[in-house]
């Protein structure tokens, strides 16, 4: 799949954004922010000039007029162009279609759990999952009083939000049961080596052979 121009999320809300009519940045930013788009993506508002200025450098945009109102600074008032538009499509097609494999913080912290303890990880587990918990149900809130108002074809995102971290809150009970009921392979050893310092033998082995495996 070819690179794109632009990689920066906020330049696809800003294009989702300008198709609706010419608007200067002051007025995208406005309405990305009402609408919650930094709920939906990664933004950096700080950076938002900076990415109008790369879309119109890439011929995704051009400025249609400038205007001003009363003592304000003069404002430039962009609009998308068809290249804009078939990047928007191409885009939005791409992150549907194509999954996203790119690991998040809490796999980070998965892939090196061993270091702590299994009753701190217990610990730890039962905290995220309250959380998870809070959330969820905050959100559920929102998005009953959002549907009531808002079609369902804008509030697919809420929705696939919401089951993915009915998903997660699922998958972390569950890790938290097997620890706390003595259940999950290896409980026992790893226990051991937190209370020993040393790696059981077996454990040892099979990271001796990883090693052995990359050379």
């Amino acid at each position: 799949m070819p690179q794109r121009k632009i990689t920066n999320l906020l330049a696809l809300a800003v294009l989702a954004t300008v198709i609706e009519r010419p608007m200067h940045p002051y007025e995208m930013a406005s309405l990305m922010r009402a609408r919650g788009k930094e709920q939906d993506m990664e933004i950096k508002w700080g950076s938002l000039y900076r990415v109008v200025d790369n879309l119109v450098k890439h011929g995704f945009l051009v400025a249609a007029q400038s205007e001003r109102q009363g003592g304000r600074p003069e404002r430039t008032v962009y609009r998308i162009t068809d290249a804009g538009r078939a990047e928007l499509v191409d885009w939005t097609r791409e992150l549907i279609a194509v999954p996203d494999r790119k690991p998040g913080p809490f796999t980070a912290g998965l892939s090196v759990l061993a270091v702590l303890g299994p009753d701190d990880v217990a610990g730890l587990l039962a905290r995220r999952a309250a959380a998870l918990e809070a959330d969820l149900n905050a959100t559920e809130a929102d998005l009953a009083g959002w549907a009531e108002a808002v079609p369902r074809l804008f509030l697919l995102e809420v929705e696939y939000a919401l089951a993915m971290r009915r998903a997660e809150l699922a998958w972390v009970r569950a890790l938290h049961d097997e620890i706390t009921e003595g259940t999950l392979p290896l409980l026992a050893e790893w226990r051991t080596f937190h209370e020993t310092g040393e790696l059981p033998a077996d454990i040892a082995a099979l990271a001796a052979r990883g090693t052995e495996e990359e050379q």
